[in-house]
């Protein structure tokens, strides 16, 4: 991890020291009964994490683990352990614990954004950065605004390769099709396949402002 990301995985787990991790979990007692944590499975967990295992105080617990390991490997998925936290109302956390999670996500993005293709974990690229945190309750507008500030070649490359595989006509998407479509987009890909133009990848960014301007 870059030293952005171990500041804020270390933050995490500061804002979250009150809540030890308990060695086994209950369960529901018709399906499940009590899940030891240690050597468990963390995919399935998180799966049954606050539903039929856990408590919200056990979820916080390995809110550290399980964010620090989406950053350093591909066995979680995101939306998956973000949203567990709207069901668990964690905007009436206390601050400390919020500031926590908030620098977490923008951490993670801007390290998503800085090197092409994403060398952060589970977090693949920007549309399941941006769906995760959709899920888990949270507008993309603060993370797009970043994304319109952040002017090189790896960004550029992201969008691109997001406008290319967007299916525009899908309202669901975290990243809308107007924000794609807009002229400060489409400016920014012909700048950067001006810039570009002579890398292997600039046909991708030629592709992508021929769709965003058709």
């Amino acid at each position: 991890m870059d030293g952005n990301l171990n500041a804020a995985v270390a933050q995490l787990q500061e804002a979250f020291v009150p809540y030890p991790v308990r060695v086994v979990l209950d369960g529901c007692p018709h399906c499940r009964g009590q899940v030891p944590v240690e050597n468990h499975d963390l995919f399935s967990l998180t799966i049954s994490l606050g539903n039929t295992v856990g408590s919200r105080d056990d979820l916080k617990s390995l809110l550290p683990l399980l964010l620090g390991r989406m950053v350093t490997s591909m066995e979680l998925d995101p939306a998956i352990v973000l949203g567990k936290l709207p069901r668990e109302q964690w905007r009436t956390w206390p601050e400390a614990e919020q500031d926590a999670i908030d620098g977490y996500l923008d951490a993670v993005w801007r390290t998503l954004l800085a090197t092409y293709p994403s060398q952060v974990g589970s977090f693949l690229d920007p549309a399941t950065f941006l769906d995760a945190v959709v899920t888990g309750g949270e507008s993309a507008t603060r993370f797009l605004d970043t994304w319109d500030v952040t002017l090189d070649s790896a960004a550029d490359r992201h969008l691109a390769e997001t406008v290319n595989g967007l299916h525009f006509a899908d309202r669901r998407a975290a990243i809308p099709a107007a924000w794609l479509r807009r002229e400060t987009t489409r400016d920014r890909l012909y700048r950067a396949f001006e810039r570009d133009h002579a890398m292997p990848w600039g046909d991708d960014l030629a592709r992508a402002y021929d769709l965003v301007s058709s």
